[in-house]
Formats: C-alpha cells, structure tokens, sequence
C-alpha cells in the first residue's frame, strides 16, 4: 500500500488555547481553567486518549470482521495517568507524559473469551495510535 500523510496546522489564540486545523477540520484545544485555560475544549491529553479510542474502535471493527466476529458494537474506556510536575518544571523524576494508559474493551459479541483475546491482541498491534503510544517515532523539531 501506498504510504499516508497526516498534516495539521496549529495557531495559539491564548497562551492555553490552540486552533489546528486538520484537513476541513477545526480543532480546538484548551486547558481547565485550573491550568489557565478556559477549559472550552478538551486538553491535549484528553484528545491522545480520544486518538487512540477512534482509531482502536475502526481497528476493532476491521479485525473483527476479518476474523469473522460478529461485532454489533463497541464500547472503549481509555484512562491515563500523568504527573504534571515535569510539564511545569517542578521536577525531573517522573516523564511529562503518561505514565500508565489503561483500555478497557467492551465488545458486544457472542464471541468467547479467547477469541476476543486474540481480537484484542491483533487490534492492540494494528491500531497506528497504539503502535505510536507504544513505541518510540523518531522526531524532529525545527524552527523556521
């Protein structure tokens, strides 16, 4: 197949507020006011976690279809927890991002148990967030 290329452009409107723009899309970050935002839409963080839940949910059902699972539904809890004492410059002993990321499946099959676990295992393997999330992407930031 032939590679893809994902590009989004970003304004700040505030020192806590982004506008990106993804393809004909809007996108607005913030911050809870907590963290000087205005807490009008979700922080960067909550959009990783809502990444990985779309694109485990379009994996899910692709693999299950594959494998001849009859998926009526699916329903993802994604939770992480992060220390925000790195972000904030207060300490080095704990990375700025999540430290634990925790998915929680929610299939609604008639398919047993091991199926699902091999499901799960192909879907945690394929889902391009999860392999970003996963492992280390080389990357490089310029100034222009």
């Amino acid at each position: 197949m032939q590679e893809l290329t994902f590009k989004v452009n970003a304004q700040s409107e505030t020192p806590a507020r982004t506008n990106v723009k993804a393809r004909n899309f809007e996108i607005i970050v913030d911050e809870p006011k907590q963290l000087g935002g205005s807490d009008q839409a979700p922080t960067p963080m909550e959009y990783l976690l809502a990444a990985h839940a779309g694109c485990l949910n379009a994996t899910g059902h692709m693999v299950a279809q594959e494998m001849g699972i009859a998926l009526k539904g699916l329903k993802i809890e994604i939770e992480g927890t992060i220390n925000p004492a790195k972000t904030f410059g207060k300490s080095d002993e704990d990375r700025a991002g999540y430290k634990e990321i925790r998915v929680v499946f929610k299939p609604n099959t008639d398919a047993d148990k091991a199926t699902l676990e091999k499901w799960v295992q192909q879907v945690e393997s394929r889902c391009p967030v999860s392999d970003n999330i996963f492992y280390e992407t080389p990357h490089k930031a310029v100034i222009e």
